[in-house]
């Protein structure tokens, strides 16, 4: 279940600009119909359009983004990848090519429909599964170029070739097996158009829907009937039936559902989660594009979605026995229902308004009690919250998180909120509110206020989970500590601060080999008080001649920074190392960096750890002295040979 939280977690982000995007796309197509096209109408279509028209694009990239390890434009760029491999492969016109067909025309209709949310949401994870195989991968020496991060779009293509090929042959089967089955429902009547509906709701996440919707709306099997309805060249009190049931769930079913869903999110997230749902449901109610609403939970909370896909098709059943007929050309929304409300096969147009008031009342109902009862995890509810839990692990965080904050002067005070290797750097609102004690008590090593509004908080190398758990809480996306909570976490914390993490190494003189190419200048030297002063530890400066940090000794690596500008080891004999390339680097955000091993992985002396671009940080005005910090190094020397 894990899994599917994060998949629909990963979701949010491109299901984000969707509401709006249906709106675009249902003005254009109001206009057009209403005044006929035109400019305007034109122009509205094509906005909505380019991400509607795209949404398996959009998946694509924002599950590899979000499916990844870390969040990494590379493995967005991977599953960018993948969808473009797929899509290419098995389009029309290269099916043509590849199996001779005479023309395009003449290839299975499947392929017509290859480009849908269930592609892009597999290219998504293809890319992510890769980026977290290869992102550390090291190739020999003469293909040096193409390793770590490079390496994942080269296999994300290689192995989106092999799932291509799969496709090829089990796509057409899958696809006119379910046309198969809709031909079989012809006959059933109101329980056909139930099934029906069920199977529509319950394909979207494959994009297969669009193999049903070919058999009822359009003439595959002498149905036709959508055509029929906007040609008026149907039957009145039958053609419609198949697309009747869609307007009550799609106008006040799903927003009855949004209603229950921010009711039940957790108070703390309730803000952020009435953002996406209010305007998803807008975009359902006004245009009839559920995507944003049904994807916010379809993963997060499957089981509610089969609920949501058997009141869809109870919903057409029943529209089907009732004497009242509807089209659309567009969706089920708003929009349709007025511009064909005079259509002459529309039958008791106003039936469907009594039916949506119903409706709502249902999945109201019904959505927050099953949301309560089993503890359904949709939008705002999700597991990965930071919690209070005692002194350790995320609370720990969150509870100095706190006590920073309140140093600070309080969230109001913090205008913005970054880090680098080992510290917080922030912009305050009133400098004069900074209590420097208390963000000391609170388990930093030490403050510094550089000038103007700027304030920098030195923790150590956790320093990314400490402001994690300030983002959240200046969000409001969890509850603050209780006083007792950061009492117990603040009183416990080392007086030196998050900086020493282990005993300090007993011996006085600590040697290991330089790890970078230069001339060793001493720590007093470096441009930056908190290394000058020894406030990060006792060490050594380099200014750098060559361009790789290597191992000084054998370790383990304790920790990689994402801008790769900096790198921990754990030395085989229990000494911390840091070695910090240049001064404010950070703000280089990696370019010019690229890291060569993983977090966790143990090393050889002289091993190379990461390299950089000695030009790319000059040309930002940037000092390339690189200190090399011993973290509990107590009173010790280093000395490097």
């Amino acid at each position: 279940m894990k899994f599917f939280q994060r998949l629909g977690k990963s979701l949010m982000l491109p299901i984000a600009v969707l509401p709006v995007a249906a709106i675009l796309s249902g003005i254009g197509y109001w206009i057009a119909t209403a005044a006929g096209e035109n400019v305007a109408s034109a122009f509205f279509a094509a906005a909505g359009g380019a991400l509607l028209n795209n949404l398996p694009l959009l998946f694509a990239i924002g599950v590899a983004f979000g499916m990844a390890s870390k969040s990494d434009g590379t493995a967005a760029l991977a599953g960018l990848v993948s969808y473009l491999v797929i899509t290419t492969l098995l389009s029309p016109e290269t099916v043509a090519g590849l199996t001779g067909a005479a023309d395009v025309e003449a290839v299975n209709p499947a392929f017509s429909n290859i480009e849908n949310a269930f592609i892009g949401i597999l290219a998504g994870l293809i890319g992510a599964l890769c980026y977290d195989r290869f992102k550390d991968v090291q190739l020999p020496t003469a293909l040096s170029f193409f390793s770590g991060k490079r390496s994942v779009a080269i296999v994300t293509a290689g192995a989106s070739l092999v799932v291509a090929l799969a496709l090829f042959f089990l796509w057409p089967v899958v696809y006119s097996g379910l046309v198969g089955f809709g031909e079989l429902l012809v006959g059933l009547g109101p329980v056909g158009a139930g099934i029906y509906g069920f199977f529509n709701r319950l394909l979207i996440p494959t994009g297969l829907h669009h193999a049903l919707n070919s058999v009822f709306w359009f003439d595959v099997a002498g149905i036709n009937d959508l055509g029929d309805f906007l040609n008026n060249t149907g039957t009145y009190g039958v053609t419609g039936q198949y697309m009747t049931g869609f307007f009550p769930i799609m106008m006040f079913g799903l927003p009855g559902a949004a209603l229950a869903m921010y009711l039940t999110a957790r108070a703390t997230r309730r803000k952020v989660t009435a953002g996406i749902l209010i305007s998803a449901a807008f975009a359902s109610f006004f245009v009839g594009v559920t995507e944003p609403l049904e994807f916010a939970f379809m993963f997060l909370a499957p089981w509610l979605y089969v609920v949501h896909a058997a009141f869809t098709g109870i919903s057409l059943a029943i529209s089907a026995m009732l004497p009242v007929r509807m089209g659309f050309g567009f969706s089920g929304g708003f929009i349709d229902l007025a511009l064909n409300w005079v259509n002459p096969l529309a039958q008791n147009p106003w039936m469907i308004l009594v039916m949506g008031v119903v409706w709502f009342a249902i999945y109201f109902v019904v959505f927050y009690f099953l949301i309560k009862r089993f503890d359904l995890k949709t939008p705002g509810r999700e597991d990965d919250e930071v919690g209070i839990e005692g002194a350790s692990g995320s609370s720990k965080f969150l509870a100095q998180a706190s006590a920073i904050l309140a140093g600070l002067g309080g969230k109001d005070n913090v205008v913005d909120l970054d880090n680098c290797a080992t510290r917080l750097r922030m912009e305050v609102a009133d400098v004069a509110k900074v209590d420097d004690a208390a963000i000391r008590r609170a388990g930093a090593a030490g403050v510094m206020k550089p000038g103007g509004r700027s304030v920098q908080v030195i923790y150590g190398l956790e320093v990314q989970f400490v402001k994690d758990a300030m983002e959240d809480l200046i969000a409001g996306r969890v509850a603050s500590p209780t006083t007792a909570q950061v009492r117990a976490v603040v009183d416990a914390a080392p007086a030196a601060g998050g900086v020493a993490t282990a005993a300090a190494v007993a011996t006085s003189v600590v040697t290991i080999r330089q790890p970078l190419e230069g001339r060793v200048v001493p720590l007093a030297e470096v441009p930056d008080p908190t290394f000058a002063e020894g406030i990060m530890g006792p060490g050594v400066a380099i200014e750098p001649t060559g361009d790789t940090v290597v191992a000084p000794a054998d370790g383990t690596v304790a920790h990689v920074f994402p801008t790769s500008h900096a790198v921990a080891l754990l030395l085989d004999d229990g000494t911390e190392l840091l070695v910090h390339v240049g001064i404010d680097t950070v703000r280089l955000q990696g370019r010019g960096f690229e890291t060569l091993v993983a977090e966790g992985q143990h090393v050889r002396e002289g091993e190379p750890l990461l390299r950089f671009d000695l030009g790319a940080i000059r040309a930002e005005g940037l000092a390339t002295v690189t200190p090399v910090i011993l973290l509990n190094g107590g009173d010790a020397q280093l000395r490097l040979r």
